[in-house]
């Protein structure tokens, strides 16, 4: 197991969509670096997989079923990691799709899939883990959003506006909120992840992967940016952190 940072260690740290690409990654690396890690995610076989792999490597960790489309099961998440470790240090809103398609196409129940899950599933978890946050007098929001949440092209419109409107939400949060909590935006590029595995154009997802998934980042670089952000600290707030692989322009 890797040499733990002292600002992680024993923190408890909860993840949605933690049963593959960045959300494992974040569980993984984290919970190597001693945080208690709570991983959410539908996929509950795989995720219970992850635990204990974490686990058998020394690491502390739980899983349990989050759909974070449903208000009240962010809620109960929430409540499930204060149960398991008394308290709640960071919730990393990390579950998204992207189903991307031109806007000529009307998959309007495409757009509304991802207005569900990229922006109401933040919402939520905002929703969830603000008074806990507030009563314990700290906190932090670690927000996983896209560089669509800054540049829009062709078939990512839809995609693109939900993060925008992370992004805009993330800055709203943070300067609304005291000293005692902290809000931290990850904008990643190409990263390896299922999430074009979500277009039903078959050409679309041919052409996205042939032109902006050439050169991917491992989740790992975005776990290691993550582990940045929360292991500051505690009068230190990380804004935004944009990660792209050397080769990507936009």
């Amino acid at each position: 197991m890797p040499t733990q940072r002292t600002g992680i260690t024993g923190k408890v740290i909860a993840i949605t969509g933690a049963s593959s690409g960045i959300g494992e990654a974040a569980a993984r690396f984290l919970a190597a670096q001693g945080a208690r890690v709570v991983l959410g995610a539908r996929r509950t076989e795989r995720l219970d997989a992850i635990v204990a792999e974490i686990q058998a490597a020394g690491g502390e960790a739980r899983g349990t079923a989050l759909d974070v489309t449903q208000q009240e099961q962010l809620v109960a998440f929430i409540q499930f990691a204060q149960a398991q470790f008394g308290r709640v240090d960071v919730l990393v809103s990390n579950a998204g799709v992207m189903p991307l398609s031109l806007v000529e196409q009307l998959k309007v129940a495409e757009w509304d899939q991802m207005i569900d899950v990229n922006l109401k599933g933040v919402l939520y978890g905002i929703a969830a883990a603000l008074p806990v946050f507030q009563a314990q007098k700290a906190g932090h929001f670690v927000h996983i959003t896209s560089v669509g949440d800054r540049w829009v092209g062709p078939t990512s419109t839809i995609y693109s506006a939900t993060k925008h409107a992370v992004r805009a939400v993330s800055e709203g949060l943070r300067q609304e909120m005291d000293e005692t909590i902290r809000v931290t935006l990850v904008a990643p590029g190409a990263t390896e992840s299922e999430l074009p595995n979500a277009i039903s154009d078959p050409a679309l997802k041919q052409a996205a992967i042939e032109q902006f998934r050439i050169h991917l980042l491992p989740a790992e670089a975005i776990a290691r940016a993550i582990a940045y952000a929360v292991e500051q600290p505690a009068d230190v707030d990380v804004n935004e952190i944009v990660v792209r692989p050397t080769a990507q322009k936009y």
